[in-house]
C-alpha cells in the first residue's frame, strides 16, 4: 500500500512540473537579472508568482499578448533578435527623428524584445524605463509596447540634445543617469555602463544595411 501511495505522489509531482498551466502568472529571473513572466510555463525554473481569478484572466485577454514563440522559450528571450516591433519603431523613430537602428539596438540590449521584462533595479518594459523616468516622459502604461518605446525614444531624444548628439554619452546617461554623465563629461567608469554602450553600438552595426 505504501508503495502505491509513493508512486501516486511521484506522479502528482511530475505532472506539476510537466503540465502547462493557465491558472496563474509564473516568473523566472535569468542570469542578467531580467524577470520573465508567462502564463504557460514550459520549464521547472518558473515559479508561481500570482494566481489569477476569472476577472484577472478576462483582463489579461484584453492586454497586449507576448508572442507564442517567445512564451515557449522564455529562458533565451533576452538573446533573441526580432522584427516584431519594426513597424512601431519605424513610425516613432521618424516622428522623433531618432535613428531606427539605434532604437532597435537599445531594445535588444535592454530587454531582448520582452515587453514585460523587469530588471532587479525596477526598470520595466521594452526600453527598460524606470517608473520615475516613465512618469517624466508621460508614459501611461509602462508595459504597453507603444507607450514604452515612445517614452524611451522621447527620453533618448532629450539626452541627445543634452549631450550635443553624442551617442556614447547619451547611451551612458540612459544606463547610468544623466547627472553622473553631466558631472564627469564622459562615460562613467562602471563596468555595466561601459559594457552597455559597447553592446548597443555593436547591435547597431549589425542592423545597419
Amino acid at each position: 500500500m505504501i508503495k502505491y501511495i509513493y508512486l501516486f505522489l511521484m506522479l502528482v509531482l511530475f505532472l506539476s512540473f510537466a503540465a502547462p498551466s493557465s491558472a496563474g502568472i509564473y516568473k523566472y529571473v535569468d542570469e542578467n537579472g531580467v524577470i520573465h513572466f508567462t502564463n504557460c510555463p514550459r520549464e521547472a525554473k518558473f515559479r508561481l508568482y500570482l494566481r489569477e481569478s476569472d476577472d484577472e484572466i478576462d483582463r489579461k485577454e484584453s492586454a497586449p499578448a507576448v508572442p507564442a514563440q517567445r512564451q515557449a522559450q522564455p529562458a533565451v528571450l533576452s538573446s533573441l533578435d526580432s522584427t516584431i516591433y519594426d513597424s512601431l519603431i519605424g513610425r516613432l523613430s521618424k516622428e522623433y527623428d531618432v535613428d531606427f537602428h539605434l532604437i532597435k539596438a537599445m531594445i535588444r540590449a535592454e530587454s531582448g524584445f520582452n515587453p514585460y521584462a523587469i530588471s532587479r533595479k525596477g526598470a520595466r518594459g521594452l526600453m527598460q524605463l524606470m517608473p520615475e523616468t516613465a512618469q517624466r516622459m508621460n508614459v501611461s502604461n509602462i508595459f504597453d509596447p507603444r507607450d514604452n518605446i515612445e517614452g524611451g525614444i522621447r527620453y533618448l531624444k532629450y539626452l541627445l540634445s543634452l549631450f550635443n548628439n553624442d551617442w556614447k554619452l547619451s547611451l551612458a546617461a540612459y544606463n547610468a543617469g544623466e547627472n553622473v554623465v553631466s558631472q564627469l563629461g564622459s562615460i562613467p567608469p562602471y563596468r555595466e555602463t561601459i559594457d552597455y554602450v559597447k553592446k548597443v553600438l555593436a547591435f547597431y552595426q549589425s542592423y545597419k544595411p
